[in-house]
């Protein structure tokens, strides 16, 4: 964090925050602040917590009030390309089909200054360097959380970017998710229109309005399950709305999160599976959420004609499908 204008930010910590680490809740209260960031800032003697100095991993209470000093974040470094493997999975004179893995960043952002996928499409597609709105996102259209994986759609001249985000604006694109989720839903399918909201105090997250109290924005997600695994159910996820979160906010609304989530999932998930030892230890295993896009389909820039590009279940999600199946 490097800055000149030092900002003072006080938050009370309410029951949902007792227990959580204080580096954790300082790298959400802050923007753009990493945990190591955190870490540097509390050992620093820039945070405290009833006006003390606390250690990074001091467990907050209900009712404590931290006050942290932290100046304006880093500004990102000049944006360069690198020779990033890139699993290509479709491309043509203006559409570019990346199949994304888990842990790959989309494009450049604080605590993410390289490795990301939007340098390695600069690099292998030099031509989308004059394409889209932002120098850091040459031709990308739309993104991907971090841990999520699959489909995700470059343009490759600023007549195809325009084209596709005017069809995401007007929701026309068909986007469809695979994801594993705790529980068995019933019905078999259903539709979920839950407007979604920053957090009011986890900046990071973002929540569902389930009281409708018109906070938040118009989002709908459609699922159907596609398989039981005893207490795990697979399930497809169509989203006509691309809100921040929104598949991991809708699932964790109606009770069933998706495995792996560290967000909107449960703490302890294989607790929940105690009389199952071999399921709980599937659960521990689990290295991310448990979610991934499988398919989108638009009308091509050029063509007009639908084009749909689809991405195979990842490695890691087809393993765990194997041994939640085998304890079913």
């Amino acid at each position: 964090m490097i800055g000149t204008e030092p900002e003072t930010i006080t938050f009370d910590a309410g029951d949902g925050d007792a227990g959580q680490r204080l580096d954790q809740l300082v790298a959400t209260i802050i923007p753009g602040c990493s945990r190591n960031a955190a870490c540097r800032l509390i050992q620093n003697g820039d945070v405290r917590v009833n006006h003390t100095v606390k250690k990074p991993g001091y467990r907050l209470a209900a009712g404590d009030i931290v006050t942290a000093v932290a100046s304006a974040p880093e500004p990102l470094p000049a944006f360069t390309p690198q020779p990033i493997d890139l699993d290509v999975i479709y491309k043509d004179p203006a559409v570019i089909g990346i199949n994304k893995p888990p842990a790959m960043v989309v494009h450049p952002a604080a605590g993410h200054f390289s490795g990301t996928l939007a340098q390695g499409l600069a690099y292998h597609f030099p031509e989308l360097e004059n394409v889209g709105h932002e120098p850091n996102r040459p031709g990308i259209v739309h993104r991907l959380d971090k841990d999520t994986s699959g489909v995700l759609i470059a343009a490759r001249t600023r007549e195809a970017f325009l084209h596709i985000t005017r069809q995401f604006k007007d929701r026309t694109v068909e986007k469809s998710y695979l994801a594993f989720i705790h529980g068995n839903p019933d019905p078999d399918e259903g539709s979920i229109m839950l407007p979604i909201y920053r957090h009011p105090v986890h900046r990071k997250k973002m929540a569902a309005d389930l009281e409708n109290t018109g906070l938040g924005r118009h989002a709908e997600t459609r699922w159907r399950i596609l398989a039981r695994y005893g207490k795990i159910s697979m399930v497809q996820c169509d989203i006509k709305t691309g809100r921040t979160h929104q598949i991991r906010v809708h699932l964790a609304a109606i009770g069933h999160p998706v495995v792996g989530d560290p967000v909107y999932g449960y703490k302890h998930p294989s607790r929940l599976y105690a009389d199952q030892t071999e399921l709980a230890c599937s659960i521990r295993q689990v290295p991310r959420q448990m979610l991934h896009a499988r398919q989108i389909s638009l009308n091509h820039p050029q063509t007009g004609r639908m084009l749909t590009i689809t991405a195979p279940l990842p490695d890691d999600m087809e393993s765990f499908r194997i041994s939640i199946a085998d304890v079913s």
